[in-house]
This record gives structure tokens, sequence and C-alpha cells, in this order.
């Protein structure tokens, strides 16, 4: 059995089954025995089944959110704004690309050219978004017609256990979606390399994202990658720059600084980096870590006391590259609980290793530049593309720096997410896009039929 840890109280709330490799097997044969009846399922049916969890998982909003407060730290203010919110809106979202006649078909000269389910889908999630990234691959993936063996974090598995119950009881089939727990050395490989899985989702670090391309090529499977990430904040010189930072610090905190696309760096003029660092001290001196199951706690735990020890590692190291430490450090916040403090840096180098690493912790590095041109070689620095924000009192300026930046999200001056753009990574952020058309592309094979 695998025990999950309550990360606020350090207490064994639950446990699942370790799966096996036999136990893959077991779920990859249900699921190709299944695949013909439910490729051959009626669109509009399939359609019904997209649209009950979507319903389903937001009647259950509150089981939802509770449950992933107590499994992985995140505050339950920001579970119930953003955690179940955005796996509802990613599920109506496919529900709407489906019903405007994605299935129907296209005419090209003297062909027809129709998307098709790809087969058995390995979808592989994380612990961190644990229901969004569920539903950003199971939903669109069962929408196409292709069935689904999902492997959920061992650290987030009872939300897991949740979404299985909304799909059975919305009327998927079992085969259709299995749940197989475990380990990512043992269920995840054996799933990703099994010669009946056709195609892998994978969200997850760059590292383990290495891993699943390299079993996933011995078998030629489609795979999609969403990975690490090192987003830059890039304030202009026009900016109102006490509202860029604090936007950045919420976002760069977000889920306990627990986030891929998080804006980990903020890049501003170096004549007001001193301001810029203040104004951040400022805003991080608000996330006074916490019980995060109380409305008022902004900033959780991180999820285990290895991540806990790898973001304070980050921090000594960021220390001894000589970046300036303006808040929080390497001390426990709290005596019980996986916390970390909140931290901002000023003074930090493009070639220092809190600049250039993902940390996934609350620490926030501030860059000074030189102009504009320094701001967009600083920001695509990394190794990374996934999110980024440029801030702007000239929204065609903001623009035009926005499409300089080598990611594959960027928000201008606090733009709201949305759950139906192309969600994905450039360089080794991954491959792929994740939400609404795009993400359903994903899931599909496409035929040309000449007549």
């Amino acid at each position: 059995m695998i025990e999950v840890v309550n990360p606020t109280t350090e207490e064994v709330i639950g446990t699942v089954h370790a799966g096996t490799a036999g136990d893959v097997d077991a779920a990859v044969t249900r699921a190709v025995a299944a695949f013909p009846g439910w490729a051959a399922t009626p669109v509009e049916s399939r359609l019904a089944v997209v649209r009950a969890v979507a319903d389903a998982l937001e009647a259950r909003a509150d089981e939802f959110a509770s449950t992933m407060t107590a499994e992985m730290g995140t505050p339950i203010t920001f579970a119930s704004r953003v955690q179940v919110p955005n796996p509802v809106g990613i599920a109506r979202g496919v529900a709407d690309v489906v019903a405007g006649g994605y299935f129907d078909g296209e005419e090209i000269g003297n062909s027809l050219v129709l998307r098709e389910p790809i087969g058995v889908v390995a979808a592989v999630t994380p612990w961190n978004f644990p229901l969004q990234q569920m539903v950003a691959k199971v939903v669109p993936a069962l929408a196409a017609g292709n069935v689904v063996v999902l492997k959920p974090s061992e650290l987030a598995p009872l939300t897991a256990d949740l979404l299985a119950s909304v799909l059975y009881d919305a009327g998927v089939p079992r085969g259709v979606f299995s749940l197989v727990h475990g380990t990512g050395q043992v269920v995840g490989e054996a799933l990703v390399s099994h010669p009946m899985v056709d195609m892998v989702s994978f969200t997850g670090s760059t590292r383990a994202g290495r891993r699943v391309s390299a079993l996933a090529a011995e078998t030629v499977k489609r795979v999609a990658l969403e990975l690490g990430g090192k987003s830059a904040n890039v304030v202009l010189d026009d900016a109102d720059l006490t509202r860029a930072v604090k936007i950045g610090v919420g976002n760069a905190y977000m889920n306990n600084g627990q986030a891929c696309s998080a804006w980990t760096r903020v890049l501003v003029p170096a004549d007001r980096h001193d301001e810029a660092v203040e104004v951040a001290v400022a805003a991080a001196a608000k996330y006074q870590p916490g019980d995060p199951a109380l409305p008022a706690t902004r900033l959780g735990p991180a999820v285990t006391a290895a991540q806990r020890d790898r973001v304070v590692d980050y921090i000594r190291r960021g220390v001894d590259e000589g970046a300036k430490l303006a808040l929080g450090g390497v001390e426990r916040p709290l005596d019980r609980g996986f916390f970390v403090a909140p931290t901002v840096f000023g003074d930090v180098r493009p070639d220092m290793v809190i600049a250039q690493e993902e940390i996934f912790g609350p620490v926030l590095s501030v860059m000074p530049y030189r102009d504009e041109d320094d701001a967009v070689r600083i920001a695509n620095s990394t190794i990374y593309g996934l999110g980024g924000a440029v801030f702007s009192a000239d929204p065609d300026r903001a623009l035009a720096v926005a499409k300089r930046l080598r990611t594959g999200q960027v928000d201008i001056n606090g733009a709201a997410f949305n759950t139906s753009a192309p969600f994905g990574g450039y360089r080794q952020s991954g491959n792929g896009r994740e939400f609404g058309h795009h993400g359903l592309s994903e899931f599909t094979e496409l035929k040309s039929i000449q007549r």
C-alpha cells in the first residue's frame, strides 16, 4: 500500500494500492478490448458523457477542493477558485468543440479528411494540479473515442479516486477508463513502455519527460509532454511597476509556488531594481505560511518533506552564488508541516542556478535588465519556454515583446487564464498542447479518404 500524507499535519490520511506491472498489463488489455465499442459510440453520446462529467465536477466542487487541500496542501480558497473551476471549464470547452462539429470531417479537393481516435491512451499526471491535469487528458481523450489508462501521482491519489467515481457515474464503461495507482518507476514505466499503448500524455518534470520519451520511442508512440518552466515576468519601463510586481508575486506563489508556469523571475529596468525588490518584499510578506484548510491562508506547505528540502537547498545556493536575500530564507517558518518561508531574491544574474532551474516553491528572483532587447534576451535564456508575462502602459508594445518571447503562453498586463486556449511549452517545457480545440486534436489521428 501507498500511504497518503497530509503535508500540513504530517499525518497519514489514506492509503491506495501500489500497482504492479501486472496491474498495468491487465488494465491495458481491458482497454484494448473496450476500444472498438467506445470508438464506435456515436459522437452525441460521448458528448453527453463529457457534459455530465463537467456538471458532476461542479456539483462536487467542495469535496474535490477539500481533498486536494488535504493531500497536497493547496490553500482551500485557491482550490475552490482555481483547482476545481479550471477543470470544469476545460471539460465544458471540450464539449463545445465537439458540439461545434469537430468530428464532421473536412473536404479538401477530392479528399474527405476525418479525425479518428488514436486507441489506448496512457495518461500520467502530477500532484500539483491533480484534477486539472487529469481532466485535461482524460476528458478530450474519451471525447475523441479513445480508451484511457490513468496513472495519477502517488502523492495525490485520492483526487484521482474521486474523478474515477465521477467518470463511472457519468456513464464511462469500465475498461474504457481504468485507474492504476503506483509509483512512476513501476507503474509509470510499465504503462509508458507497454506495446499496446498507442499514445502517452505526460505532465511532470523535464527530467521525467526525457525518460518517458525514451521509453515510448521503442514502440514509436505518440507522446505529448507538459514539463517544467522558468517563466519570466517582463516589466517594461513604462509599466505600473508596483502593480506588475504585486501581480507577479501572486503568480509566483500560487499553489504554494508549485506551478510549472509560475512567473518565478521578474525582470525590471536596472534603475528601478531596488524599488521592485521593496515592492516584492512587501507583497510577499503577506503570504504567511499557515493551515491551507483555513480560508484566509495564502501559502500552504510543500507537498513532501523532500520537496521542502529541495526548495530550501535552492535558497542556500542562491545565497552562496551572491544573490541578495531580501525576504525569507532557509529557516522553517512553522514547527509542523513541510513549509517554506516566502522568499525574495534581488540582484539575481541570468547565469545563477536560481535563475536557470525550476525550484517549485515560493521563491522569486528579481532581475535587472538594461533595455528591452536585454530583457527579451534574459527571458529567453533558459532551457524552458512554458509561461510568461509582459506589463506595459502601451498594449501594442506589450504585444510586440510578447511575440519575441520563446514560450507557449504570455499574459499581457495580468490577463485572465483561458481554459480553451492552447496550453503547452516550447523547448524543454515539452511538446503538444492541452485545452480546447488544440488539446482535443492531440488525441486524434488524421485520415484522408480520396474519392
